[in-house]
C-alpha cells in the first residue's frame, strides 16, 4: 500500500511539474524522443556511424535475453526499445535493410549502430560506415 501511495504522489509531483513549466505530457514525450536522437510520430531518424559485432558473440546472450545470431537481421542501439524495426541505410551505396533491435550498444564512442554481420553485409559494411536511421 506505502508503495500506491508514493506512485501516485510521484505522477502527482510529475503532472505538477509539467503544468508549472509550461510542458504538456505531449511536450515532454516530444523532448524525450529528441534527446535520443529519434522525432517522435515521424520517420526521421539518426545519422552517424554504424559498426559490426559477429562471431565471438554468437550464441552469447543479448540484453533483451535471446540468443546473439550473427545470420539474423538485428542490431544494438543505446536507447531504442527492443523490438524496434529500424531501417538502416548506407550513405555511400544507398543500400538499406531493415533490422531488430535486440541489445544495447555500441560502447565506442561516436557510433549510432552497431549491426550483427548479416545487416552489416546486406548494406556493404565491410568495418565501419556513415548510415541514415529511421524508425519504423
Amino acid at each position: 500500500m506505502a508503495s500506491t501511495a508514493r506512485l501516485a504522489l510521484f505522477a502527482l509531483a510529475v503532472t505538477a511539474g509539467l503544468a508549472t513549466s509550461g510542458l504538456t505530457a505531449t511536450d515532454a514525450q516530444a523532448r524525450s524522443a529528441h534527446a535520443r536522437g529519434v522525432k517522435a510520430g515521424s520517420h526521421h531518424g539518426q545519422s552517424g556511424v554504424a559498426s559490426w559485432y559477429g562471431p565471438r558473440f554468437q550464441g552469447r546472450r543479448t540484453a533483451n535475453g535471446e540468443r546473439f545470431n550473427t545470420h539474423a537481421l538485428t542490431a544494438a542501439h543505446r536507447t531504442l526499445p527492443f523490438g524496434t524495426r529500424v531501417r538502416v541505410t548506407n550513405k555511400v551505396n544507398g543500400r538499406s535493410v531493415v533490422v531488430r533491435i535486440n541489445n544495447r550498444g555500441p560502447f565506442v564512442g561516436g557510433r549510432v549502430i552497431d549491426l550483427s554481420n548479416a545487416s552489416a553485409r546486406a548494406i556493404g559494411v565491410s568495418g565501419t560506415a556513415r548510415v541514415n536511421l529511421a524508425r519504423l
